[in-house]
């Protein structure tokens, strides 16, 4: 982890040298106001609330990235394995939409998949949310399984999956 050029990840050839720098480190208790304001900008309808956000940022065993712009945390991954299953759960993954299309997201979930370490990653995402979808299909996630009415205001999630890399040499 450390400083890194933002670069689109939909076309690299668009690079330029006017993007900012971004860092993508372990996220703690003193970011709590900045975690709050991505939920409620990137999930208005599902923003965790108060006390699951101070979980995810102090609960023992869970994996807490935030990727921040000159100082200000423009993104966040929490993630947590269940080693009974050998697999880990994208908890949440969101970046400012200002900061988007930079490879922000791509990043912090590389490092939230390393971090984990397991053979098989899992998360959930709305059906409507194309974006997402489309970033987890180029990162090897595939659907697996659907939730019906798992959001709120009845919308389905989608369950994706992926096998780590590691794994897939190993078999």
């Amino acid at each position: 982890m450390g400083w890194v050029k933002a670069q689109p990840i939909f076309n690299p050839m668009n690079f330029s040298l006017s993007q900012p720098l971004y860092s993508i480190e372990t996220a703690s208790l003193n970011d709590l106001a900045g975690m709050r304001a991505i939920e409620q900008a990137c999930f208005p309808l599902d923003a965790w609330p108060l006390l699951e956000l101070i979980g995810a940022l102090t609960l023992p065993g869970l994996v807490r990235l935030k990727a921040s712009v000159e100082g200000r945390m423009v993104g966040f991954t929490g993630g947590m394995t269940k080693k009974a299953k050998n697999e880990g759960w994208i908890t949440t993954l969101g970046v400012l939409p200002g900061y988007r299309r930079m490879g922000i997201a791509s990043a912090m979930l590389d490092e939230c998949e390393k971090a984990m370490g397991m053979p098989v990653i899992r998360l959930t995402v709305r059906r409507s949310n194309l974006g997402a979808l489309h970033l987890y299909r180029l990162r090897g996630y595939s659907q697996v399984e659907i939730w019906e009415h798992y959001y709120e205001g009845g919308e389905d999630g989608l369950v994706l999956e992926k096998l780590s890399p590691e794994y897939l040499d190993k078999s």
